[in-house]
């Protein structure tokens, strides 16, 4: 069974490996093994066995060594996957034969830039326009100059985030620029008799709402109503002091729903708004002014997160009074960050004004900003978005979900180049002569090209520095192969030297011999570096002085360390850590 069974696990286990960061695991292993081999099911135990040692060896390699394999013995698998990748679309939207074009919008406040979880209605929103030949619409949100308090930068970062996203919007609409429409609505409403300016204080108000009983206010004229909503417009009314309402069942299951505010008097001398200042004082709520642009707009399509159920039944309110349709609303399941995470703007923008973060980009926090610094493409999370689709159920996230997502983007286009963090003198005796590594950019890849290192050798001895963590590998096994140089057998070490001598130059006997490799770079041709973590911490080091050849803003791959972005080039190389 053995000889006919371990290459199909191997097979998958490989597969499995490097789609999840070069770990497999045995369960998704054995079930692929078990669905090309049904017969085997009767020995299921055996097969798990044979299964969990393949693992053990495949989890073993490197990620780069894994793909390697899988290109050289099982290409299809890669062509496969990526085929099931560009293959996947998404679900059909309810009832589009009912409208001539599909318009679907993406309304974001403009308080804080955007974070990972909101890229998922602007791909949604702005994937469903495109499917259907409709128009997509960016609408800023920013009707609350108080609690909700817009900030002029965040504007542009926002369009920045969406368009780096991959997203183009047809039309944009900003809300504080339409204030004259919701007036012209807000009076409509009360000449229909379906709103009255409420001046009862609000405590009292929510002692009659909680019992299902009218305010005072609500069996108002509409000429009393429009009276009050003109003293309202002509600042006679203080903050707190007048309200509109929208009528509604005063007997409606949820309490927040019942005679809902549509407008509120703000103080703006106090507190301006970025672009009009203080030339209003009454400001729509958020869920006048976003259910009537959905109207106005001709949205057609609705496309958010189930936390919004709740705005549905105002919306319904308002749409039942002017007789309106309602667009097809569309909600998903929440995403579940893993622990420790957090995608509450509020609490982000907190911690940054407690100087717990750099800013908005700061690696540890989940926003596109800090995401895009990191090097995560939006390729990636929008692959990723596509698979999960429109479920209704909560999503639970791990990073690595993101970080495997990511990997399949850059790893066959990211650059190779040697990077020592920690680094420790290497003192090669007996070296035979000087060298020049022709090293591939990419190991699968030689359209890429090569890069050349310089190894000097004087008197027999060549300089290197090595990884401080690859002193204990090399103790413990006694000989390593410096990858793409020669082997080295270790002579002995001290507190800040390791000296070696030159065993061999082929790789066939490193194979033979079964020799770790290292990565190493010579002490007179590298330049300082720095890479910040994720958890913002910094590693220090050294990188090879090929390091020329890349542009502030690529992707590259830190051979045994992980993928990660040129974010900046001064004294020394600045380089943010995306993952494994």
């Amino acid at each position: 069974m053995e000889d006919s069974v371990k290459p199909i696990a191997w097979k998958y286990a490989l597969l499995n490996a490097y789609r999840h960061g070069g770990k497999a695991k045995p369960g998704p292993v054995l079930g692929k093994v078990l669905a090309e081999r049904p017969e085997l099911k009767k020995r299921v135990k055996d097969v798990l066995k044979l299964v969990e040692r393949v693992v053990e060896e495949v989890n073993r390699l490197t990620v780069e060594e894994q793909r390697r394999i899988i290109e050289e013995r099982f290409p299809e698998l890669l062509a496969r996957r990526e085929r099931e990748a560009e293959a996947k679309t998404l679900p059909p939207l309810p009832n589009v034969d009912k409208y001539k074009t599909v318009v679907t919008r993406y309304a974001p406040n403009p308080d804080f830039v955007l974070h990972f979880g909101q890229a998922r209605a602007i791909y949604l929103s702005h994937d469903y326009a495109r499917m259907y030949k409709g128009r997509f619409i960016l609408r800023f949100e920013d009707t609350d100059p108080k609690n909700k308090k817009p900030v002029l930068e965040y504007y542009d970062a926002i369009r920045e985030d969406i368009r780096w996203l991959g997203c183009r919007w047809d039309e944009e609409h900003i809300q504080s620029l339409r204030m004259p429409i919701y007036y012209e609505y807000a009076r409509k409403l009360i000449e229909l008799g379906a709103g009255y300016v409420c001046t009862c204080e609000a405590k009292t108000f929510k002692q009659l709402v909680l019992k299902g009983e009218p305010c005072p206010c609500r069996g108002l004229t509409v000429e009393e109503n429009l009276e009050r909503w003109d003293r309202m417009l002509e600042g006679l009314y203080g903050e707190g002091e007048a309200v509109l309402r929208v009528k509604t069942d005063l007997n409606h299951p949820n309490p927040s729903v019942r005679e809902w505010v549509a407008f509120r008097v703000i103080d703006t001398s106090r507190n301006p708004h970025p672009l009009v200042g203080d030339k209003y004082t009454v400001w729509p709520t958020y869920h006048f002014a976003n259910g009537l642009d959905d109207h106005l707009m001709g949205i057609t399509h609705i496309i958010r997160g189930k936390e919004f159920l709740s705005a549905l039944d105002r919306h319904l309110y308002l749409y039942k009074h002017f007789g309106w349709r309602y667009p097809e609303a569309i909600h998903y399941g929440r995403w579940m960050l893993p622990k420790g995470g957090t995608m509450s703007k509020s609490k982000i923008l907190k911690a940054i004004k407690a100087g717990l973060f750099k800013g908005v980009d700061d690696p540890r926090l989940p926003t596109l900003a800090a995401l895009r610094r990191r090097g995560i493409q939006p390729e990636a999370i929008h692959r990723m978005i596509i698979d999960v689709g429109v479920k209704q159920a909560e999503v639970s996230l791990s990073w690595e979900n993101l970080y495997a997502y990511n990997r399949q983007v850059v790893e066959p286009r990211a650059r190779r180049l040697f990077f020592v963090h920690d680094p420790v003198k290497l003192l090669v005796h007996k070296t035979p002569k000087s060298y020049e590594a022709k090293v591939r950019f990419h190991p699968s890849r030689p359209d890429m090209g090569y890069r050349t290192i310089h190894v000097k050798a004087e008197d027999g001895l060549s300089r290197l520095l090595i990884c401080k963590d690859d002193v204990k590998l090399l103790e413990s096994r006694g000989m390593v192969r410096l990858m793409e140089l020669f082997n080295v057998r270790l002579l002995k070490v001290s507190e800040d030297l390791v000296e070696v001598e030159f065993l061999s130059e082929g790789y066939g006997e490193a194979r033979r011999l079964r020799l770790p490799l290292i990565h190493w770079l010579p002490e007179d041709r590298c330049l300082k570096a720095r890479v910040v973590m994720p958890d913002a911490s910094e590693v220090e080091g050294f990188v090879e002085d090929n390091v020329a050849q890349v542009e502030v803003g690529e992707v590259i791959q830190f051979e045994r360390f992980g993928f990660v972005r040129l974010d900046s080039v001064d004294d020394e190389y600045v380089f943010y850590y995306a993952h494994k």
